[in-house]
């Protein structure tokens, strides 16, 4: 099956075998490709002692910390074909990851991000609030995972507009100008966790005012461990944001600019969902040794989406739980999970939590 086979195909209708079976022999194959053309990565998977015989499911192929691409420049296509440069977030003084990104890696990501999203809110284009800056896309030395976040969702919609001024205030005037096209109307919402808690909720709750978001989906991601240390849950997030904009359909994600496009939306049971294009493995810190159901691990990453960057099988930073697969009650195949934190030697690298790092 190629990708163009996967994209034919609901994102979330495979079954664990078939999709076990389908994914070793793409990674298999992305795995040789990128032992072929990135040394470095060629280097790592000879010292782990590569087997391509030895892959039989997709927790065979050998991963790489996350963390290699901040110390690295991982690329595996000559730099003439690469027209876009992803950074990750990062506070100041930390390195940030470099993502090399070429015209099919770059065009993938967009369609994974756009089926995957399609099958949470429809298929029709909708208009989109987003609770940021434009600043933050039109000015180039800030496009890292936040800016490459906003403009890959922005491929959902029909217009958008910006809920923030350059000066990261609440634009009241934008805001109406929104709601009078489209506030009777479906429509989406996007901001990064903590932008939406402060640069809206705190906002709206300090000038004594309420707006009508009824209509909307408010997608978020990312930002919850400053909300966390502030002692706010998930509930208390939502029931805020219900109350000051009376939002009831909110769709929160996991995801990291060195897999973009392959985002595990979190669906109404309160689980993140693995798509067709990616899936994730729970390891023991111990020996990397793969958990069982229930058992909390260092989250791993796979995806069939990286060309032109060794990154289609990642070690991340973040600690998660698998909960089970293919028998969600929401109806979606695949693996669901819920993340529990960061490990905690780990570094502060989210979009929202990076941003919120300065509050």
């Amino acid at each position: 099956m190629t990708n163009d086979d996967l994209f034919s195909i609901n994102p979330f209708s495979l079954g664990s075998d078939e999709k076990a079976r389908i994914l070793a022999s793409k990674l298999r194959e992305l795995t040789e490709f990128h032992r072929g053309h990135c040394a470095a990565y060629k280097d790592v998977t000879d010292a782990l002692g590569w087997d391509p015989d030895a892959v039989k499911s997709q927790s065979d192929i050998p991963f790489i910390p996350v963390r290699m691409f901040k110390n690295h420049e991982l690329l595996s296509v000559p730099r003439s074909e690469i027209f876009k440069t992803m950074t990750s977030s990062g506070t100041t003084g930390q390195r940030v990851s470099k993502i090399f990104v070429d015209r099919q890696t770059g065009m993938e990501q967009q369609k994974a991000l756009i089926r995957i999203m399609s099958d949470f809110v429809g298929k029709k284009r909708l208009p989109m609030l987003i609770i940021d800056s434009p600043e933050v896309v039109r000015n180039r030395s800030m496009f890292s995972a936040r800016g490459a976040a906003i403009l890959g969702l922005r491929m959902l919609a029909t217009e958008a507009a910006y809920a923030l001024t350059p000066e990261m205030e609440l634009d009241l005037e934008a805001v109406d100008g929104f709601l009078s096209r489209h506030g009777d109307g479906p429509f989406l919402c996007f901001g990064f966790t903590f932008m939406v808690w402060h640069h809206l909720y705190e906002s709206l709750r300090d000038k004594g005012m309420k707006l009508d978001l009824s209509r909307a989906h408010l997608i978020t991601g990312g930002g919850w461990k400053k909300l966390v240390s502030l002692n706010i849950s998930g509930k208390a997030f939502r029931d805020a944001i219900h109350s000051s904009c009376g939002i009831s359909s909110f769709i929160d994600h996991y995801g990291m600019v060195e897999q973009t496009g392959c985002i595990y939306a979190q669906c109404p049971c309160g689980h993140l969902h693995a798509s067709v294009f990616s899936d994730v493995i729970m390891r023991r810190p111990q020996d990397f040794s793969e958990c069982a159901i229930g058992e909390e691990g260092i989250i791993e990453v796979v995806s069939v989406l990286p060309h032109s960057y060794p990154g289609h099988a990642l070690l991340t930073e973040d600690q998660g739980v698998l909960l089970g697969e293919d028998d969600c009650p929401c109806g979606r195949k695949g693996k669901y999970f819920k993340v529990t934190g960061r490990l905690k030697s780990a570094e502060l690298r989210g979009c929202s939590d990076t941003y919120a790092a300065g509050f």
